[in-house]
């Protein structure tokens, strides 16, 4: 498998992503990065926002499986049980041990599944290493860290050309 840094699909947000679209590529499984995809951090339960497009998707037979790096067992476990989907916490992305985890729990194939998140080494990374179909969006807050605008600044140039070459959905 070649190595890239690039998602092959970019938003601005999970909003973005066409649940009818996501199922007419086959894909029956969304793998979710939690913090600054799905929510800021920090946010412990799901939005009616974030309720109501996870019931979009699941209505074109995709599920949403939460799949986060987040160190604090308690919060993927949380969040995820709120909004009734399985989870993987301290997932270890960009290592494609978990993704292939979920795919397995889940019954689905790699053609079948793919990953949106906010960050192109962890994220995206992981997904391109595990072969899935990679969707990346902008974080939704980078306030509070400032490791967090070192990270993104690194990754600024790896997301211009994900906007340049996306795929439509």
């Amino acid at each position: 498998m070649a190595f890239s840094l690039t998602a092959h699909w970019a938003g601005r947000s999970i909003y973005d992503i066409d649940p009818t679209a996501l199922a007419g590529r086959g894909i029956r499984l969304l793998l979710a990065d939690l913090d600054n995809t799905l929510v800021p951090y920090g946010v412990p339960e799901p939005t009616d926002r974030v309720r109501a497009w996870a019931e979009a998707l699941g209505e074109r037979g995709v599920t949403l499986f939460v799949l986060s790096n987040n160190r604090h067992p308690g919060r993927p476990e949380r969040f995820s049980r709120a909004l009734g989907v399985p989870f993987i916490g301290h997932a270890g992305k960009p290592k494609p041990r978990s993704f292939f985890q979920a795919m397995e729990k889940m019954g689905c194939t790699v053609e079948q599944t793919a990953i949106v998140g906010d960050q192109i080494f962890t994220d995206i990374l992981g997904g391109r290493n595990a072969g899935i179909f990679t969707l990346l969006v902008e974080p939704i807050r980078l306030a509070g860290n400032p490791g967090r605008y070192l990270r993104y600044a690194v990754e600024w140039p790896f997301r211009a050309l994900t906007k340049r070459r996306t795929q439509p959905l």
